[in-house]
């Protein structure tokens, strides 16, 4: 072969030959050869490397066109990959000559045979069934078979981090010196192995790696194959790496998000204690504090919520989900928070700011005012703005329904005797029947302005029977309409909860209500709604605790 001027002190000739006598011979005399010339070859190795990641793959084969079996034999030779840093320097050379975008046959085969080389590098499986050529070498370094493999796995893994992560120690940052298509050979040849322990800070180093590349330089297999063993628990990484798998991989981030709520849905929530441990475990709200990913993860709730026609349990962990978001914003550094438009950046701010103040945050005395304030805007919104779509009644709606927890107080505050009780009223109905077609709104606001004055005619009787309120039940069962129903419900249950004379019977009607109408899942899910708020937000008095108590355990649920 021509010697090439760009590859000087290089004598390709000479190693090729020296790789084929070492590979047909096993005799004493030939290890020794081999043991003998390891600290050139290691030199010529690097040489090597430093050339080819200099040119791009093509022109790499054209200039050195044996350099492939060159390569090919000195991977299968046990004491050139046991000798200091060799097998590194062999698998940075395969990767100078991977293709990230092949173009032909031959690229693509040449691929191939370039990851089956970097998998078996690192997989001590296939060198089991060469056990006879290294059994000599292992031993004679004092270790075990399991020994060698796991202390080689750990060295190869502590170098390519090395690699990746830059000199240290004198601050020389070589990001800029490793190409594209090397990073994304690392990331391929680490499918096969994603489960190994030893290899998770490979993971999280090439995870949380950018380069400065304008487009993804990780192999979508290699994203795809870490997220699926993530979602299977079969590896654990750090945060950091988990949050730059979700910003750069968008399958991941709705693989999780979905997980997520099939994941709650599936605990039948009977406790939202459960619940909360389930979401802070996920990560999601943690990484949800960037906009991006909250963004995402809030489009991902909302077409679920479409899918399921509003199910109330995916409603009520939408809510909570917001809640702890909320919780982790406002203990968070406040020279690291986000403007809160970045979260919600196409609605009214004025409306999100009143919906994002937590109702602790308020004395009980404001909390009238302060959803008087969010109808009003509302309403203003919706009826006096020319909506042009359902597409854009339903983001609206979508806001105020994640803000569940305004929506129960109001109607705690109605229960309560609340002066003006039309406005809160029109949001509860606005909450149950945003569209306002052949007047479903309307109607559902008279109907709802029935069943409450009916209620309050009771609301300070401390005696009250199971007859008089039999009207506000039959409301519920003879009403087609099911946002009517749900709005009825609610109104029902926090009479209840709340009047004077409701705790009385409250056991016995909820148990009607259960068994007579379609509402069950309505009322079970508003219960532990208000159990778990007034837990966390400072509480009614022990007569309402102790009844919902009661109530929780006599549906067979968990406080």
């Amino acid at each position: 072969m021509a010697q090439d001027t760009t590859m000087p002190k290089l004598n390709f000739k000479f190693w090729l030959d020296k790789a084929i006598e070492w590979g047909q011979t096993t005799t004493l005399e030939s290890q020794k050869d081999v043991c003998l010339h390891l600290p050139q070859l290691q030199e010529f190795l690097c040489q090597t490397y430093e050339t080819l990641k200099q040119m791009n793959s093509i022109v790499a084969i054209q200039q050195f066109p044996l350099i492939g079996q060159l390569l090919g034999r000195l991977c299968w030779n046990p004491f050139v990959i046991g000798y200091d840093e060799s097998q590194k320097t062999l698998m940075w050379c395969l990767c100078c000559l991977y293709s990230s975008e092949p173009q032909n046959p031959v690229e693509l085969k040449a691929n191939s045979w370039i990851r089956s080389l970097l998998c078996h590098l690192l997989s001590s499986s296939k060198w089991e069934r060469n056990e006879a050529e290294t059994s000599t070498f292992i031993s004679a370094l004092g270790y075990t078979s399991a020994d060698y493999y796991c202390h080689l796995v750990e060295n190869i893994v502590s170098s390519l981090v090395t690699e990746l992560r830059g000199n240290q120690f004198n601050e020389l940052n070589i990001q800029g010196r490793i190409s594209v298509s090397r990073v994304n050979a690392v990331s391929l040849f680490c499918l096969p192995l994603i489960t190994l322990p030893d290899l998770t800070p490979l993971l999280e180093t090439l995870l949380v790696y950018h380069g400065g590349a304008s487009k993804e330089i990780l192999s979508s297999e290699f994203l795809e194959a870490v997220n699926d063993a993530l979602l299977k628990k079969k590896i654990s990484l750090s945060e950091a790496a988990i949050f730059s798998l979700w910003h750069r991989h968008l399958p991941s981030l709705e693989s999780a998000t979905l997980n997520l709520l099939e994941q709650l849905i599936s605990l039948q929530i009977n406790s939202l204690e459960k619940v909360a441990c389930v979401i802070k475990d996920s990560l999601l709200i943690q990484a949800a504090s960037h906009p991006a990913i909250f963004r995402i993860v809030n489009e991902i709730f909302k077409n679920v919520l479409l899918e399921t026609d509003g199910a109330p349990e995916v409603m009520t962990i939408i809510q909570l989900f917001i809640q702890l978001f909320m919780h982790v914003q406002q203990n968070e550094n406040k020279q690291h928070k986000f403007p809160l438009k970045a979260y919600f950046p196409h609605h009214h701010q004025p409306l999100v700011i009143a919906l994002l103040r937590r109702p602790f945050e308020l004395p009980s005395t404001h909390w009238l005012q302060h959803l008087k304030h969010i109808s009003d805007m509302l309403k203003s919104i919706v009826e006096d703005t020319n909506i042009s779509s359902f597409a854009d009644l339903y983001e609206i709606w979508f806001l105020v329904a994640c803000f569940g927890e305004w929506l129960d107080i109001a109607a705690e505050q109605l229960m309560k005797g609340a002066v003006a009780p039309d406005a809160l009223l029109w949001l509860l109905a606005f909450y149950y029947c945003p569209e306002n077609e052949n007047q479903q709104r309307t109607q559902t606001m008279v109907e709802s302005q029935a069943v409450y004055s009916h209620l309050m005619m009771f609301y300070n009787r401390t005696v009250l029977s199971f007859g008089e309120l039999q009207a506000s039940v039959n409301n519920i069962a003879d009403t087609e309409q099911y946002h009517t129903q749900c709005l009825v419900t609610h109104l029902l249950t926090n009479f209840l909860l709340f009047s004077s004379g409701g705790h009385m019977i409250a056991q016995e009607f909820i148990s009607h209500i259960t068994e007579t109408t379609d509402m069950s899942k309505e009322v079970c899910t508003l219960l532990i709604r208000t159990a778990y708020r007034n837990k966390h937000n400072g509480g009614e008095n022990r007569r309402t605790v102790k009844l919902l108590n009661e109530l929780l355990q006599k549906l067979a649920l968990e406080v």
